[in-house]
């Protein structure tokens, strides 16, 4: 009994352990992106900075767009660690260990531990379903809440069918983690959870899939979870706050928010290759029709959530890669259902199957090979690239070398041990030889292109704001959208609401010296317009400027 129970526990173990040296090192290799990773991140750093934890604020300016859950686990992280480019990716980190923790124990309850395992495996060793547990971005907390909410009620239909064992209980977990996501991004989480059970339910034709009595429960339990945050801002008397909340919402389905727009197919090509090789084994694996009862049921919850997400936000105007991000949950669980038959019955391989993993894969070599060969001779691209700023950031003294390509050639190795396996008949070998060679490209890119790619696009402009960290002076943009200057200034309260108003700054009767960011293609007009201002220097697609005191 005793060894039963230590063996019950050593593959979580090793997962937790796995997990770990997957998704913590190299947190902090490069600064935080502008704009999604900073943004929540100076949230936090102002909460800590201010004291002020239950408003949300940017700038100290109340920010409505977020509800606060993800933003108190970057604060709570920036106590723990200190405020830094790590802590604001550290709880991202924990994310990525329990999703491999709860996709192994939904798996093992599914069907078995081999199909627990494989799920893990297709999950971390596909492209951005991995990338993002290393990021400081809002949506793995929030696209784990909603899934947990969608298993849980899943489990509590399932036991009203006699398909597997579950209880009342598992519709309270439901509405908690349904109520969780909402706390961290907003009444999206009930939408998507809603529309679900509303399609499940129309194709069952199922009257009875949750009673009077057991909808008030759960109604009640999503509020208690998940309006706490409206609760609090109602009776601090913040109700503007709500309303600005509401509206953004409307706005992200009606327009394309600051300009993020895209195609209706945008988030079909993005899961396409984002979740290469997942998404290969996926489209085998939602043609399968399982034989075991719970794992039919479940790959039709997993069906219809999958396409719930993708369609609603084809259809929302404003086009981001991580807003589909939530379909990576349903797409590795029919990418592992076709591994797991990979492994009962080698004969299920595909020709197409190895063709598109080849083309797509083929693509993907040649990119991450010829990147830093591009980089080398920046020189020829310049002029074709039209936009004087994305010419300018080229300027970068970036080092380059040739063995930066090791990124390619280890996932072109991956491709061909895996197309060798197949070749000899040893198909789920070859099939784990693709994830696996996936997982080592990912790291190994984020560890050498990503701090390249970084200081090409925004270090110059982080530099300048971490020189002045400390000083007693007012640093700002003019005619673009950044959190930057806040996070790595190390903004402190302001004790003049005039300090926020660029209009001021520029002609105001300024306290101390102000500093002005702008980017290359707008620079000699914003100088022509404002003559008080001093250039202190260009880099990179970035012009720098201060207005002293005695220019006033």
């Amino acid at each position: 009994m005793v060894n039963g129970s230590k063996k019950s526990f050593l593959i979580p173990i090793l997962l937790v352990v796995a997990g770990a040296i997957m998704f913590l090192p190299f947190l902090g290799k490069v600064h935080l992106f502008d704009w999604d990773e900073i943004n929540f991140a100076e949230c936090a750093r102002e909460m800590i900075a201010a004291k002020q934890y239950f408003l949300v604020t940017i700038n100290y300016l109340p920010f409505w767009e977020k509800p606060p859950l993800f933003i108190w686990m970057q604060a709570l992280s920036m106590k723990l660690f200190g405020v830094s480019d790590y802590a604001a990716r550290f709880p991202n980190a924990l994310c990525g260990i329990a999703t491999m923790l709860v996709l192994y124990n939904i798996g093992k309850l599914l069907k078995d531990k081999r199909f627990g395992l494989l799920w893990v495996l297709v999950y971390v060793g596909s492209l951005l379903p991995h990338f993002y547990f290393k990021s400081g971005i809002i949506d793995p907390w929030f696209n784990l809440f909603i899934f947990s909410g969608v298993y849980f009620f899943m489990r509590f239909q399932m036991q009203k069918k006699n398909i597997m064992k579950g209880s009342k209980m598992h519709l309270v977990l439901s509405a908690f983690c349904i109520g969780l996501a909402m706390f961290t991004k907003g009444p999206v989480a009930f939408l998507i959870f809603s529309l679900t059970t509303v399609i499940y339910w129309w194709m069952e034709r199922r009257w009875n899939l949750i009673n009077f009595q057991q909808a008030v429960i759960y109604l009640l339990v999503v509020v208690a979870a998940g309006g706490a945050w409206f609760a609090s801002e109602a009776l601090t008397g913040h109700w503007d706050t709500i309303k600005q909340f509401m509206a953004y919402q409307i706005r992200l389905f009606n327009t394309q928010d600051s300009g993020h727009g895209g195609p209706f197919y945008y988030h079909f090509i993005i899961l396409l290759i984002g979740c290469f090789p997942a998404s290969i084994f996926a489209i085998k694996g939602m043609m399968i029709k399982p034989q075991d009862e719970k794992m039919r049921e479940a790959a039709r919850w997993m069906s219809i959530l999958f396409w719930v997400v993708l369609i609603l936000f084809s259809i929302v105007k404003t086009k981001i890669l991580h807003y589909s991000s939530l379909c990576y949950y349903p797409l590795t669980f029919f990418a592992a259902l076709a591994m797991y038959e990979l492994f009962e019955n080698a004969a299920m391989w595909k020709k197409w199957m190895g063709w598109i993993i080849g083309i797509l894969g083929g693509i993907l070599v040649i990119a991450f090979a010829l990147l830093p060969v591009a980089g080398m001779n920046k020189q020829a691209l310049i002029p074709y690239i039209k936009d004087p700023f994305a010419v300018a950031n080229m300027d970068a003294n970036v080092t380059w070398a040739y063995t930066d390509s090791i990124v390619g050639f280890i996932l072109l190795a991956s491709l061909i041990s895996g197309f060798i396996f197949i070749k000899r008949g040893r198909v789920a070998l070859g099939a784990v030889a693709f994830f696996v060679g996936t997982l080592i490209t990912t790291n190994t890119a984020l560890i050498i292109i990503a701090p390249k790619i970084e200081q090409i696009t925004q270090e110059s402009a982080i530099e300048f704001y971490q020189s002045l960290k400390g000083k007693d002076v007012y640093v700002t943009t003019i005619d673009f959208k950044s959190y930057a200057h806040y996070f790595y200034t190390d903004e402190q309260p302001w004790k003049d609401s005039r300090c926020t108003d660029n209009d001021w700054l520029l002609h105001g009767n300024i306290d101390k010296p102000a500093y002005f960011v702008c980017k290359i293609n707008r620079a000699n007009d914003i100088e022509k317009e404002n003559p008080q201002l001093k250039e202190l220097y260009r880099k990179n697609g970035f012009v720098f400027l201060q207005r002293a005191l005695s220019s006033q």
